[in-house]
């Protein structure tokens, strides 16, 4: 006959520090904040491809296509998703792999 064992639980000192920090003081919020993809504006690229892009890579429709569009052209960038971080690095290579400059950050919201 077998016997079989299962590991103990194991606890785990917390670092202590003085100072909250923002993620120490706000953790559900800071954990669960989405991600979002942010694409800027360039002197390359015409408003007609980036609006293509959008709607190709995003599914968008042409108006809210043209909408973002319009924010990166006339305010220099525009927020194109919202998501995990996973999701937005995929978002932002994808920008990048259509020739558009993008990065990502935290939902500021």
């Amino acid at each position: 006959m077998w016997a079989v064992s299962a590991p103990s639980p194991v606890e785990l000192d917390r670092p202590e520090t003085d100072e909250q920090t923002d993620e120490q003081t706000d953790d559900l919020t800071f954990v669960d904040r989405p991600w979002v993809t942010i694409v800027w504006n360039d002197p390359v690229n015409l408003m007609s491809y980036v609006s293509f892009v959008f709607q190709s890579y995003f599914h968008y429709s042409k108006r809210k296509a043209e909408k973002l569009m319009l924010e990166v052209h006339n305010e220099g960038r525009s927020v194109v998703s919202h998501g995990s971080r996973e999701e937005m690095e995929r978002d932002v290579q994808a920008m990048h792999e259509h020739g558009l400059w993008a990065t990502m950050e935290k939902d500021p919201t």
